[in-house]
Formats: structure tokens, sequence, C-alpha cells
């Protein structure tokens, strides 16, 4: 059955308000002859770290299967209430979750990987209505556990829906309209990208890029769709960026709050590395001090688990704030502890790369807003006489 994909990140729901914006665009494209269509949505921003300081403030050793279960909610609820605004408009429209979305996955809590789709309950929740809205970033395993397949992966969850319907283009929303030379919340001069390659989205993801999910980028590759990244504006809807077989360019990403571990030898050291990789961990191999070790950029609590269950005894030193240069031939990567001085870096990377462009296209911002919603809806540290 033909619908159209479109995916909401958490950024797209900072007020309730917002619900009511995303469902008038849904609306919108129905009435304008679109036969049908399935909105993924993820949580509104900040609720997975909330969620996640609850629960660990109740048990600093829960399991990560009861931490992905919490986590789940969160992306149930937006769910819920786009469905609630897109219901208001007078639309048949239904709500599906990791329970009921066809999509299994397997038992690597906090980071599942996906083996197997089903398309029916989709295809059946189509037939009776006009929209679907489905809860990004999880799964079920072989033992009908809800699994959580990582941070931001909703837009996995989007591209996977997408194969398994047979739709070739999937439409990522975010509160920036595509994929930029750098992250334009924090260096002015950064330049929106028309037309990428997936394997150019996918590596700067891996060393700190958020627009997109590598493994998302990764997936849509390995099925032939196309991504294309949009924004929700005041005058409708705006695209950036195609990302598709081909197109390239140079890069300067930050990852912030990377892992910092030392290992025994460099032997040991150059093992684990490959090991992480195998496991599409992304992790670099440093030697600091005359000393080894491997710095952790992306889904670190699942890279420490896999480290523990290895028997790896390594020595945590912090975190870092990476800064990583990339082009087609070259990757420069730069660890700084004071965050300030790795973006006043990476700026200069970035003008020495794009010269003249330190005016850039979007005011630059210290960090991106959580939703304003999120503290009446869970709050860490609450004390059984406060009510949110």
């Amino acid at each position: 059955m033909n619908a159209t994909v479109l995916k909401f990140g958490g950024s797209s729901f900072q007020q309730p308000a917002d619900f009511l914006r995303v469902a008038s665009h849904v609306a919108e494209r129905l009435w304008a002859g679109e036969n049908k269509i399935i909105a993924v949505v993820s949580a509104m921003s900040g609720t997975t770290d909330n969620l996640k300081a609850v629960v660990l403030e109740l048990n600093k050793q829960a399991k990560p299967s009861n931490l992905d279960a919490a986590f789940a909610t969160g992306e149930m609820l937006s769910a819920c209430l786009l469905e609630a605004a897109v219901s208001g408009l007078g639309i048949p429209v239904t709500s599906v979750n990791g329970y009921s979305l066809g999509i299994r996955s397997n038992s690597d809590f906090g980071r599942a990987s996906v083996e197997s789709v089903d398309p029916d309950p989709i295809n059946a929740a189509l037939q009776e209505h006009n929209v679907v809205i489905a809860a990004g970033g999880q799964a079920i395993d072989q033992f009908g556990k809800v699994t959580f397949l990582g941070r931001n992966s909703s837009d996995l969850t989007a591209v996977v829906i997408s194969a398994m319907i047979g739709e070739r283009v999937c439409e990522i929303y975010s509160d920036v309209p595509g994929v930029y030379t750098a992250d334009p919340y924090l260096i002015p001069g950064a330049q929106l990208i028309s037309k990428v390659s997936y394997g150019t989205v996918a590596r700067m993801s891996r060393h700190g890029a958020k627009v997109l999910h590598h493994r998302a980028v990764d997936y849509a590759e390995k099925h032939s769709i196309t991504i294309t990244c949009k924004s929700l504006t005041s005058d409708g809807a705006v695209t950036g960026t195609i990302v598709t077989g081909c197109g390239d360019a140079r890069s300067v990403t930050v990852t912030r709050d990377a892992a910092v571990l030392m290992c025994n030898s460099l032997a040991e050291r150059d093992k684990l590395c490959a090991f992480l990789d195998q496991q599409k961990v992304s992790a670099i191999c440093l030697e600091e001090n005359n000393a080894a070790g491997i710095c952790i950029l992306s889904d670190v609590d699942f890279a420490m688990r896999l480290v523990t269950r290895k028997g790896s005894r390594l020595i945590s030193t912090g975190s870092r704030t990476v800064v990583t240069e990339l082009d087609s031939s070259t990757l420069r990567v730069h660890l700084y502890t004071d965050f300030e001085e790795a973006i006043s870096r990476a700026r200069q990377f970035h003008e020495r790369m794009y010269p003249g462009t330190g005016g850039g296209t979007l005011k630059s911002a210290t960090a991106k807003q959580r939703s304003a919603a999120t503290p009446l809806l869970i709050s860490a540290n609450s004390g059984p006489g406060n009510s949110h």
C-alpha cells in the first residue's frame, strides 16, 4: 500500500502546541492528495535523559532491559499526543509502538539491531486509517520484550518502515532543514549541503553530526531509500538536503562527552578497537602520555557494557570533546578537555576549510532547546510532596 513516511524529531515538539502544528502539516499533505501517511515520532527533547535519571535514581544498577522499557515510553507518549492532535482534525488515525510495529531486533538492550520485519501490522493499520503514528526507536526481541534501538534512532525506525512497505523516499524533519558542514548551533559559518552521499553522511554521523543517525543511513543505502531532510517553518516545509548515492562534502564535527579509556598495552587497544568496530561502535585509537587508549564517540553506555562483557580491564580518564575534520581523503581528530576551547578550534578548522563563511546562514546558539513540556511530564529528584 502506498504511504508517505515522515519522521519528526524531538525538536519538533518543544511545546504542546507543536503537536497541533505537526498535525496540521500531516492534514495538509492529505488534503493535497497524498493517499496515506505514516508519521514516526521521537520523544520530546530531554525526555529520554529525564527517564534515565529517574530510573537510575531508584536503582543505579538497573537492568538494561529495564532502561529500554522506560525509554520506550517517551516515544509512546509523543505518538499518543500526536494521535490526539490529528484525531482532533477529524482524520482517521491510530498509533503503534514497538509491540505492534512489526520490527524484530536482537536482545542487545540499549542499542538493539534490527533482525527482521513484518509489514502486516502497518499495512493492516493503513487499511483502516489515513494516518498511522509510529513510536520511533523501538522494537521487540524474540522473547517479546521491548528494545531500544539507540539514541536518536527514530530515524532508523522511519527508514526501516519505508523499506518494509516498499517506499523509496523517507522524509526526516528536525529543527534545521538539512545536513550542514558543521553544527550550525555551534559554528555560525556552517553551510547547508544540498545533496550528499550515504557514505559521507554516515561518516559524519559516526563522528558527531546529529542530523541523521548513522545506522539509519546505512540501512537506507542497503535498501536504496532516498532520505530528504526537512524542517517545518511558518511558511511550510523546507527541504534542505537529499541523501542518496552520490555527493561529497568536507565537514567539521563535534562530539561532546566522548569516553576516554586507557588500556594496558597497544595490542590490547588495537584488539578492543577492532572489536568495537565490528559492533558498529565508533571508537578512536589513542596514544596519550606514552599510554595506549581508546576514545568512544557513540553509544557510550552500550559500548561500556560490551567492554565489561568482554572482560577488558580499562581505566576511565573521564570524557573529552572530540573535534573531527573530515574530507574525502583525510580524517583528523582533536581531543579537548575544555568544551569552549573545542568549539573555538572547530570554528577555526571550519573557516580554514570554507574561507569567508564566518557570517553563517543561521544564528549560532550554545545548545538546542529542550521541550518546555518535559518537566511537566517527569522530573528527576522530585520528592513525594512535589507534583508536576
